[in-house]
């Protein structure tokens, strides 16, 4: 078999592997893209439920969830939110600013896709697509045999991604090419994901199914405070799906359902009221779990009726409720996967792998988890620049 030349070959074709090749391009470097999905960027396609939230304003290092906290701190610097935005606004893409620094595309994922696309195109990236790699092989360089041909080049950069959404093409490949050339792997695990609680401890609950509440939500000294949605196995919502990269298997959270209120002082001006304790909780928390916290959590009574060290403690556990799950909705509901290729083994100027001249990672296979709400695309954009520039 034939093999053709390049200065770059690139594993993976979504948002850090599009950025890489375009980077490295513009900078004259024959690159050729290799990705085995029939459809491009998949994952860039379904973010923000089609609008793509690509960045957030205020990303820094401590969005970011690490073995090696300050890995990710010299890429962000070196491409930011606002070079980003730049690209956009060259292509006359528009986009807006929901709530906390997330920024969306006005004309939805495809044009971020088409985007990414036409910038490689015009810096002179090769594709090929769908091509499955069969085998990497290192000598004088890289040589990569896959479905559509066998290739050589000096620079490899593997941006295949994590676990998350196997349905749209994620697979471990990434973690097998680090396994291969001898590069140390953290602990795997789903990241920004639903968690789930045991059938019959949470049968209470399973009626409260699409019922959401501003909460607090934190586990040791991480808080979020954003909506908190239940559902017919456990806790979903912006605030458990940040709250569960943190989380530790077996281990409780704890969740403060009235985050604006001093509860225990409300109680005290309330204790000679009349009204039913599931109606006065309902003027501050959905009805539905009002009624739970008023029935299942006590007996349902007029608030003069209840002695006050009773009023004090359920004050305390709808500031304090301890929740332990049992475990998350798995890789296939999850946005991101948390852990990967050890940043250690890594410069985090260039993303080349220390012990192993010319191999790259970037994006979600290396041990840098985003928050939600951009903070992950905006990791893609930064390493894969870094390494653009690099290779």
């Amino acid at each position: 078999m034939d093999t053709t030349r390049f200065d770059v070959l690139i594993v993976g074709a979504g948002a850090a592997g599009m950025m890489c090749a375009l980077t490295a391009a513009q900078r004259g470097r024959s690159v050729l893209l290799l990705e085995h999905a029939p459809k491009l960027a998949e994952k860039i396609r379904i973010s923000g439920g089609g609008r793509c939230n690509f960045t957030n304003l205020h990303a820094k290092p401590d969005n970011y969830l690490s073995q090696n906290p300050h890995f990710c701190r010299s890429a962000l610097a070196r491409f930011t939110p606002q070079h980003f935005i730049d690209m956009l606004d060259r292509h006359g893409i528009g986009y807006h600013e929901k709530t906390l620094g997330q920024l969306f595309c006005n004309d939805g994922s495809e044009a971020i896709i088409a985007m990414l696309r036409s910038e490689c195109d015009t810096a002179g990236v090769r594709w090929c697509m769908p091509c499955s790699v069969e085998k990497i092989e290192r000598s004088d360089a890289f040589y990569v045999t896959a479905s559509r041909g066998r290739f050589r080049a000096a620079a490899l950069v593997i941006a295949t991604g994590g676990m998350s959404i196997p349905k749209i093409g994620a697979t471990p490949f990434g973690y097998k090419v680090a396994e291969q050339f001898g590069i140390p792997m953290t602990r795997l695990k789903p990241g920004l994901v639903p968690l789930s609680f045991h059938p019959e401890e949470w049968a209470m609950y399973a009626g409260l199914s699409g019922a959401s509440v501003e909460a607090v939500v934190s586990f040791g000294k991480r808080s979020f405070r954003e909506n908190l949605l239940f559902t017919h196995r456990g806790l979903s919502g912006p605030a458990i799906l940040q709250i569960s990269s943190y989380w530790e298997a077996g281990k409780p959270l704890s969740i403060d359902l009235l985050p604006d209120h001093d509860v225990r002082e409300i109680f005290l001006q309330q204790r000679g009221s009349k009204m039913l304790l599931s109606n006065f909780l309902a003027q501050y928390l959905p009805k539905r779990l009002a009624e739970i916290v008023a029935t299942q959590w006590l007996e349902n009574k007029p608030l003069n009726q209840y002695a006050e060290k009773e009023l004090k403690a359920l004050a305390d556990k709808l500031k304090a409720w301890q929740v332990t799950p049992t475990g998350t909705l798995g890789y296939s509901k999850a946005e991101v996967t948390c852990g990967g290729v050890d940043t250690h083994a890594l410069s985090s100027r260039t993303m080349e792998c220390n012990e192993v001249p010319g191999l790259y990672f970037i994006g979600e296979v290396m041990d840098v988890t985003g928050q939600l709400g951009g903070y992950n695309f905006q990791w893609a954009w930064s390493s894969a620049y870094a390494a653009g520039q690099a290779v």
